[in-house]
């Protein structure tokens, strides 16, 4: 059995999917632009003893300043490099007013004292302003210089890591330099108004073609399909109105003349801005704080011109048949090819961030063939039920359909399906007096006899006047995103055909580079002097070694050091094994019905011998339910259970046989009955190998308390920022509803370890919160209670008492790995949490605000790293586990890293991104980014640390 440091398997690591103990996906949300750098300080008073070891009842003071007004800010230089196997000594702040927070040699706790003076309520002004450094401050004291007195400073990289093996590796990003152009902003308006950006795009293609040589001064503009237009000098004017006409699409196609209809449309430019290059050379140059965003949104909106124009646009990504196969995905739904494209600043100056990429279309087919591969139907004569009209309203609601069978191609957007056959439907001619029905209309008119009369009618149009279509006369247009859900049948047919091995993806993506071909683009190279280079950046980066990982003395084997990411459990034991005294099993699998009982034999046999303590024998019967009756069964076995005093520790659950009541299951189980739950898709238990159950058993005993392994570093106490004092890690994530559930809630899942010096157990908690809402609502609140009054509560305030029953200690460092958050939500989201971080510290004793470091993770971006040798490659040909960088391709200023601490099984790779968003802890390079991979080898989940393991939770994993 293998495992692997992250998304693989067996010892410590963490599978993918449901609990059949394999690899975890991930989510994630799509990112801006990069801003400025900067840093923060905090003073304290270096005279103070340790905090009390008790939580007493009561509300928290706020934030202290330090009392000696004459203490330094200490260096100015960079902190020093640490080795990341040296503990190191407790570091005291600056004063408030410094925007770094240096070491310094005092021996003092970390955890500090703020005045009693400002309560807890004044916590979220207090963060704000640590967060947001005054010009004067900066100017005095920071060697980047804000530009403005509001930007938030994130901290600054305190150096680049020196620790691991180095190496080269190629990003996908590709290098641009911009020749000096006066940058003009205008702002464009068109009436009446248009929602479709590629209509905008028309017009304003027509505009320049009227205009160019009379009124634009010869200028090629960028226009960005909505508000804004940009050009490489002055317009003759600063406001001037035009007039646009098109002729309608819908009748230019094979119409008369006569048949055609012209619309006409005013359009207002005026200008808006003039972006400065100079302030985004100072910035690539490090010698101005705040990132010029308007002017990197210039010359993105430059560089996705002409891919706008000729390919269909998806968020950043651009898609089209051009751009590579397309295949069927079933359903009447096919997969595109195409592109991410993003313009980034970095470390080596502008870059742009070009991926491959695919996504899900409706095929440009006739509805009634849609209807067939839609449901499978291999005889349309039938009419269609009322469960499957529905599924069709729902599956089609908003696609645009066009018909060929009048003189001229004419669209239309279904808003419905009609609950009557299209034999039963008629409608009132325009003379308002002849009812007639549709067969008979299309037949007169068009000479056209219906065959699929007995299926429903697209309904178009608007409710008040509806336009009754039938399917067979209506094709679906091409290039339209299928947004809703796929099943589990086409993700595994858009993962199959869209894998691709290192090698291959390296390639595919040099290919859209020459198909882009930048270069021979006049608007991108004549009219704004823009260049990109044709080769992936050369990046240098570090292996940083694996860790040794602990196993229980009573193995033959004691401890392992993995190596490529991966290790086994052969001949090792858990070093913490948990016990299972009440559990049972059900299964909801027809097609296995009958290996229950030898599947539990088989799990329990192997939980015991890896060190668990699991009574052989079931406390309630083990049973078969029918898939269908899931929640009455689940609700029986709870029942029963309770009734015997006997409450479950353990629920094993083979699944059913289809796919899609997993979700469901670990509802019920783990919100509504707080049953502990182990799923297995009962395909691969069927399989009875050691492998799985070795999986399995890792995972159980995770759940049930127990630790599977440890940091040796951890147990040696020499785990810098962790090992000195007592310190808790989080991890927090949002998971969202699927696309198209509009009102289902978001649920948000913070974890935290719950052991010290280990940090290798965690708690979880999760909590509903609002419809797509990324701000987490619940780390801390107060509810006013009839009898007790002002109740105060929330996530991090119950897991931070848990961590004081676990261990007897108060954390003095809270380290905080926050998923999912994209760059432009950076600054909002660690203003609220933090502020809740903040008050729930302060709730639980007075003064008690432990020292924070705040770390953003992100996984859904599309940098790749790809080997330059074949000897620095894993089994998979990608990058090695362990491998990180922090240079070239990362932020100008501001203290994040890539890191891949996982080891390939197929496909590409995708490091997972990093980056520090609040420290007050003087995390150096070195011993951030040890500390993040070695994490990796001892979460349950492994593709980041705790904030991983908290996306699990919210999967039942």
């Amino acid at each position: 059995m293998s495992g692997r440091g992250a998304g693989g398997r067996g010892g410590g690591g963490r599978g993918r999917g449901q609990d059949s103990g394999r690899g975890g996906g991930g989510r994630g949300r799509g990112q801006d632009s990069g801003r400025g750098g900067g840093g923060r300080g905090r003073g304290q008073d270096s005279g103070r003893g340790q905090p009390s070891p008790s939580f007493p009842s009561g509300g928290g003071g706020g934030r202290g300043r330090g009392r000696d007004p004459s203490r330094g800010r200490g260096s100015s230089g960079p902190p020093p490099q640490v080795a990341p196997t040296q503990p190191p000594s407790p570091s005291a702040t600056a004063t408030s007013t410094s925007p770094v927070y240096h070491p310094s040699s005092s021996s003092t706790s970390p955890a500090y004292h703020p005045s009693s003076s400002s309560g807890a309520e004044s916590l979220s002004k207090e963060v704000t302003q640590k967060l947001t450094l005054e010009s004067q401050d900066a100017a005095t004291a920071a060697p980047l210089p804000p530009s403005s007195s509001k930007a938030i400073r994130f901290p600054p990289r305190p150096g680049l890591g020196t620790v691991g093996r180095k190496c080269r590796v190629r990003a996908n990003h590709f290098l641009v330099d911009v020749a000096n152009r006066d940058l003009h902003h205008y702002d464009v308006s068109i009436t009446p108004e248009v929602t479709s950006k590629k209509v905008n795009r028309i017009i304003m293609e027509q505009l320049t073609k009227l205009y160019k040589e009379s009124h634009l001064g010869r200028r090629c503009p960028a226009y960005d399909g909505r508000k804004s237009l940009y050009t490489a000098g002055a317009l003759p004017f600063e406001s001037k109105e035009f007039v646009v006409k098109l002729m309608d699409e819908d009748r230019n196609r094979g119409s008369s003349s006569s048949a055609r209809k012209e619309r006409q449309f005013k359009v207002a430019i005026k200008l808006a801005s003039k972006p400065d290059l100079h302030f985004l050379r100072e910035f690539l140059c490090r010698r101005h704080f705040e990132c010029p965003q308007e002017t990197i949104q210039v010359l993105d909106v430059v560089l996705r011109a002409k891919p706008s124009e000729n390919y269909t646009v998806v968020g950043r990504s651009f898609f089209s048949p051009q751009l590579g196969r397309k295949g069927e995905l079933g359903n009447g739904i096919e997969y595109w090819m195409g592109y991410y494209q993003s313009l980034r600043p970095t470390q080596l100056g502008l870059s742009l961030n070009i991926d491959v990429s695919a996504r899900s279309f409706y095929e440009p087919i006739l509805v009634t063939e849609f209807v067939a591969k839609h449901f499978k139907y291999a005889n349309l004569s039938r009419p269609l039920s009322d469960q499957d009209r529905i599924k069709l309203k729902k599956a089609l609601k908003g696609v645009k359909i066009e018909l060929n069978h009048m003189e001229y191609v004419r669209t239309y957007k279904i808003i419905g399906i009609s609950r009557e056959p299209t034999s039963q439907l008629s409608f009132t001619l325009d003379d308002k007096k002849t009812n007639v029905s549709v067969v008979q209309y299309f037949r007169d008119k068009y000479n056209i006899v219906l065959k699929y009369a007995s299926l429903p009618a697209l309904q178009c149009g608007s409710e008040a006047k509806p336009v009754y279509l039938p399917m067979e006369l209506c094709r679906i247009v091409g290039g339209q995103r299928y947004t809703k859900k796929l099943n589990d049948q086409q993700v595994k047919a858009l993962l199959k055909a869209t894998c691709q091995r290192p090698r291959d993806r390296e390639e595919n993506i040099n290919k859209m580079v020459r198909v882009n071909n930048f270069q021979g683009d006049d608007l991108v190279d004549k009219e704004f002097g823009i260049q990109v280079k044709k080769e992936l950046a050369l990046v240098d980066a570090r292996v940083l070694p694996p860790p040794m990982l602990k196993y229980h003395d009573s193995g033959r084997e004691r401890s392992v050091n993995p190596g490529f990411g991966a290790w086994n459990m052969i001949n090792k034991k858990m070093v913490n094994g948990g016990k299972v005294d009440f559990w049972t099993c059900v299964n909801f699998s027809l097609e296995y019905a009958n290996m229950s009982e030898d599947l539990c034999f088989e799990l329990v046999k192997m939980c015991n011998s890896k060190g668990m303590v699991f009574c052989q024998t079931a406390s309630i019967r083990i049973r078969s339910a029918r898939p269908d009756r899931i929640d009455q069964a689940l609700l029986d076995i709870h029942k029963e259970s309770t009734g015997m005093k006997r409450p479950l520790q353990l629920l094993i659950i083979i699944l059913p046989d289809q796919t899609g009541s997993y979700g469901k299951i670990k509802r019920i189980c783990e919100t509504e009955l707080g049953i502990v739950s182990q799923c297995c898709q009962p395909k691969q238990a069927a399989k009875f190998s050691n492998q799985y159950f070795e999986n399995l058993s890792l995972k159980i005993n995770v759940k049930v308390g127990g630790r599977n392994t440890v940091l040796n570093d951890a147990i040696q106490r020499r785990i810098p920022r962790v090992s000195d004092y007592p310190t808790i890690i989080f991890g927090a994530d949002v998971t969202h509803p699927q696309p198209g559930e509009d009102s289902s809630s978001s649920i948000a899942a913070v974890v935290a370890s719950m052991d010290w010096p280990e940090v290798t157990k965690y708690r979880g908690i999760v909590s509903a919160q609002p419809h797509r809402e990324e701000i987490i609502q619940d780390l801390y609140k107060t509810v006013q209670d009839p009898q007790r009054g002002v109740v105060q509560g929330g996530m991090i305030r119950e897991l931070l008492v848990a961590f004081f029953k676990s261990t007897g200690q108060k954390p003095h460092r809270i380290i905080f790995y926050r998923d999912g958050v994209s760059e432009g939500q950076f600054s909002q989201v660690l203003l609220y949490e933090m502020d809740a971080i903040r008050k729930a510290c302060a709730s639980l004793q007075e003064g008690y605000l432990p020292h924070v470091t705040f770390v953003v993770v992100q996984k859904r971006h599309h940098t790749r790293l790809f080997p330059t040798e074949p000897n620095q490659t894993d089994r998979s040909g990608n990058i090695q586990a362990g491998t990180v960088v922090d240079t070239s391709i990362c932020h100008p200023t501001e203290f994040d890293f890539y890191l891949n601490s996982h080891a390939g099984i197929q496909g590409t790779s995708k490091p997972t991104h990093y980056h520090v968003l609040y420290d007050e802890n003087d995390f150096t390079a070195d011993i951030l980014q040890i500390l993040t991979n070695n994490l990796c080898y001892t979460a349950t989940c492994v593709l980041c640390p705790s904030s991983s393991f908290s996306g699990t939770l919210l999967r039942g994993g």
